[in-house]
């Protein structure tokens, strides 16, 4: 290493350290609670009203028109396979699914399997799964909030909700799950004005919660629900039991700093065979180059690009089940079917597509993205608030990101669990809900043992 890059990185370190040791201690900002709907704030419906997703006849009609009228659509370059994007000469054979073998009325009835409703919160009306176990015989019942993030929903869950709400002989507890659709997803009304962003929707979210007479609850969420659940942890630790998250990433200037500084010294952070989840740094910055122009275009200008997805089955189909293939592992991109089917069904494919369709939010889904990643959000820096909460991180090999639970704790205060999963990727709940649910039990059942010697004590 020369002097000159010594000389640069000792003063980076102690212009860094300089800063965080001198820095004040952030106070806990008191979020309001913003009316979000339409005209001045008025009192809440209080009410909680049954909800059942309905395929009509119209609507189904339309879709095969559209479908049917889809253009002769480009192949790809020889041997590029799913590096330029999803493969012209292979989304027909998704359209033919949709159209000719995707069973629109029993799809139907399986999304509504389970107890749905919605209430009106903030001025917004939310959508959500409320599952109850059943035959506890005696055990303690745990309230859950699990949340998905883009381009996913509810359906991400279906797997793995009887997994958390059937009881397990070796735990005194069993879940009790709520699972919303994020406010602007499915069938949770948007906002009518600018500013719901992650931190927002952690105070709508939580209002649910108390709406629904949980004072204090367990939280879990992977991509944008491990955004809100980490601002929840943050802005309401009196209301958060503790988090377990499939997505723990902390994006703060001194861990970023960490990455650039140990990547001369790698050995230092990380056990060779993790050696590849961030290093080479050119390498990792390169592929999230490749793989992150949705984020900036959803950042910018969502409504934009919402207008060809809101009108076109066959582009909306084409921009989510891109994000399905490399999220569950990059390397499907080197297949020409995009290995989509080696993770996933075409029926639990289409049936997020059919949610985003139906209920005509892709648009709105997008624009959390424009209302987080933006100058307000970055300068109340909300994601540098600590997380003192019991926390436990599902790490899986193919997620976007990684980071191990040295650079974790920075954030993460009270981590007490982080486990490298043996297989899986960004769709932990669709793709691995066996995977995910075991760690879910393990790391609150070490949660609830921590918290009744707090009790104790």
């Amino acid at each position: 290493m020369g002097i000159v890059k010594s000389a640069i990185i000792g003063m980076a370190v102690i212009l860094a350290a300089s800063y965080f040791i001198n820095r004040p201690e952030r106070e806990i900002p008191k979020l309001p609670n913003t009316w979000w709907g339409r005209g001045p704030a008025k009192e809440e419906d209080k009410n909680i009203k049954p909800f059942k997703i309905t395929f009509t006849k119209e609507l189904v009609d339309d879709l095969k028109v559209r479908l049917n009228k889809t253009r002769t659509l480009q192949p790809a370059l020889e041997d590029s396979q799913w590096t330029y994007g999803v493969d012209g000469a292979y989304l027909p054979i998704v359209i033919d699914y949709w159209l000719n073998k995707y069973d629109f009325k029993k799809r139907e009835q399986f999304l509504n399997q389970y107890p749905q409703f919605t209430t009106n919160i903030q001025g917004l009306n939310i959508h959500f799964l409320h599952v109850k176990p059943k035959n506890h015989k005696g055990k303690r019942v745990l309230p859950l909030l699990i949340q998905h993030g883009w381009p996913g929903s509810v359906v991400e869950f279906y797997k793995i909700l009887p997994l958390l709400t059937t009881p397990r002989e070796e735990q005194d507890f069993v879940f009790e799950v709520i699972a919303p659709s994020l406010p602007g997803f499915g069938f949770s009304s948007s906002a009518v004005r600018p500013g719901l962003g992650s931190p927002q929707m952690a105070v709508v979210l939580k209002n649910l919660m108390l709406r629904l007479g949980f004072e204090q609850f367990y939280t879990q969420g992977g991509d944008w629900g491990a955004v809100i659940l980490a601002n929840m942890a943050s802005l309401f630790p009196e209301h958060v039991l503790g988090l377990h998250s499939n997505m723990c990433i902390v994006l703060s200037p001194w861990n970023m700093l960490k990455m650039i500084l140990y990547s001369y010294f790698p050995s230092l952070l990380l056990s060779a065979e993790d050696y590849h989840r961030m290093y080479p740094l050119s390498t990792r910055f390169l592929r999230n180059l490749e793989e992150t122009g949705y984020f900036h275009i959803q950042s910018t200008k969502p409504d934009t690009v919402g207008v060809g997805l809101s009108d076109s089955p066959a582009g909306l189909a084409a921009y989510i089940l891109e994000k399905f293939s490399t999220g569950t592992n990059p390397n499907n991109r080197f297949h020409d079917d995009g290995n989509l089917l080696k993770s996933f069904t075409f029926d639990q494919l289409l049936d997020n597509l059919m949610v985003y369709w139906t209920s005509n939010s892709i648009t709105t889904s997008m624009r959390i993205y424009a209302e987080t990643i933006n100058k307000n959000y970055l300068k109340d820096e909300l994601n540098t608030i600590p997380i003192t909460v019991p926390s436990a991180c599902a790490q899986f090999p193919h997620e976007i990101s990684y980071q191990p639970p040295s650079l974790i704790k920075h954030r993460y205060k009270n981590l007490i669990r982080a486990t490298k999963m043996p297989r899986g990727g960004h769709f932990a709940a669709m793709e691995q809900p066996q995977l995910l649910a075991d760690d879910i039990w393990t790391s609150i059942a070490e949660m609830e043992i921590l918290r009744k010697k707090e009790v104790k004590n």
